[in-house]
């Protein structure tokens, strides 16, 4: 049989947490390299670009950015009718990758951006999640009553956001966000997409992440 393709991942990483939810998502199987960031493999760095994760290595192309590994495995197979999203979502996908994760970076990191204001960062940040509390507030999912890849794509940011000060996040006005959040952190998926990997080294047996294989 054809080796699966290879998926280079750090656990915590929200690019390759919705990277390898979406793998989970679409029933496919791929032989998952976990790294440690501050120790990458020379392997890695001769196959990521840009030298960041998540990074799946096809049979005939490297995929480094998280999105387009996503729509890949969905486009292998999406039971789920994920990739059924009106242009909407990849607006709000767009606003959660430039705009947001730009003032969570500020927020989580102040130490390393002296000049800014982390209050104000924080503001911008919740500015976002305002927006997203007001879509939550009728249903169930950010375009409507059933998930699409933008909720996939973007919950991620909002739990690494959330964990930035935990009881804050939890004292805001947003209680649709908070339970919609919860939806993806306290479900099955979760739980698979975090099981912990000892960091790949060469010669490892292949860890093969994918559906009834990652546990």
């Amino acid at each position: 049989m054809p080796l699966p393709p290879t998926l280079w991942s750090f656990r915590r990483c929200p690019y390759a947490m919705r990277a390898r939810a979406a793998i989970l998502s679409a029933g496919t199987t791929v032989e998952l390299r976990e790294i440690l960031l501050r120790d990458k493999p020379d392997a890695f760095l001769k196959t990521s670009p840009s030298a960041t994760v998540p990074a799946l290595r096809l049979h005939d192309r490297v995929l480094d950015e998280s999105l387009d590994i996503m729509v890949w495995a969905l486009q292998q197979n999406d039971p789920h009718g994920l990739l059924e999203m009106p242009e909407d979502g990849w607006q709000l996908i767009a606003a959660n990758d430039g705009p947001f994760k730009t003032a969570l970076d500020h927020t989580k990191y102040a130490s390393r951006h002296p000049e800014l204001d982390p209050v104000a960062e924080r503001a911008r940040a919740s500015h976002h999640l305002h927006h997203l509390e007001a879509r939550l507030r009728n249903h169930a999912a950010l375009l409507g009553d059933r998930q699409t890849l933008a909720d996939l794509a973007i919950w991620p940011f909002v739990r690494q956001f959330a964990h930035t000060d935990r009881a804050w996040f939890l004292a805001q006005p947003w209680p649709f966000l908070i339970t919609w959040l919860q939806g993806f952190t306290q479900g099955p998926l979760f739980k698979r997409i975090m099981v912990k990997h000892p960091p790949w080294q060469a010669g490892d047996s292949p860890v093969l992440f994918g559906p009834a294989r990652d546990d």
